[in-house]
């Protein structure tokens, strides 16, 4: 019965990622105005989120400083992926779709999946407690896929694509509980690395691929608003942290 709780809260999870679908009835010239401040909302909810979420958790469940070097880790791996793979690939094959969209899917996925680990474990200590933690996720995650949404249509994929890779993104939650509940016991040594790594992928795609495109737009008015979108990203998260 646990489990069949812990596989319908994950599944509940992974559809909040579907928030997109409402872009289908908006016309292009409307989500390219709204596209952009979502970037910026993206930006400051990957800050925030491993800032003032994944590495503060990580912190408490390690020993030592070791949560620095995965985080350094997470960093460089996410370098290395975008540098020595994708941009090559899209470098030499001149394609329309930008590095930073793979990085993003991978990034959340890893998210997702560690979210699904969260909500196993909550489950597993109790009925009440795992509903409270489910809740919780949705919260947060609501504004988060969006601004994720964002980030995949405007690096270079359609509406439908961009909501079945999404959708995918999100159900790396399932297989995360699925983890999660048969190895309950083990899931501390696990967080403690995957959740800086995590953390580390997050700053990576903010401050090296969603903010540098702040800076490139010319126009004053949408860079601005999309600075404005970018500390209610981070204000999102610091709101999510003192009441969830």
């Amino acid at each position: 019965m646990t489990l069949a709780w812990i596989l319908l809260s994950t599944f509940a999870v992974s559809l909040i990622s579907l928030v997109g679908i409402f872009t289908l009835f908006i016309n292009d010239k409307l989500l390219h105005k709204i596209i952009f401040s979502l970037i910026g909302f993206s930006a400051g909810a990957l800050i925030g989120s491993a800032f003032l979420h994944i590495l503060p958790e990580a912190v408490e469940k390690s020993k030592g400083i070791s949560v620095f070097y995965y985080l350094i880790l997470g960093l460089v791996l996410f370098f290395i992926m975008e540098r020595y793979f994708y941009w090559r690939h899209c470098h030499d094959e001149k394609c329309s779709i930008h590095a930073f969209t793979y990085l993003n899917l991978i990034g959340d996925g890893l998210h997702n999946f560690l979210d699904g680990v969260i909500i196993a474990a909550s489950f597993v200590v109790s009925l009440k407690m795992g509903i409270i933690t489910t809740a919780a996720v949705i919260l947060h995650e609501i504004p988060q896929e969006l601004g994720e949404f964002g980030v995949l249509i405007y690096g270079g994929l359609s509406k439908q694509k961009a909501l079945v890779y999404n959708f995918i993104s999100a159900l790396m939650a399932m297989i995360g509980a699925l983890g999660g509940y048969f190895i309950a016991d083990s899931l501390q040594g696990f967080s403690s690395f995957i959740m800086p790594l995590t953390a580390g992928g997050f700053i990576y795609i903010a401050t090296s691929d969603l903010i540098p495109e702040i800076h490139r737009q010319s126009n004053l008015a949408r860079s601005s608003l999309a600075f404005l979108a970018f500390l209610c990203g981070i204000g999102f998260m610091a709101l999510a942290r003192l009441f969830l």
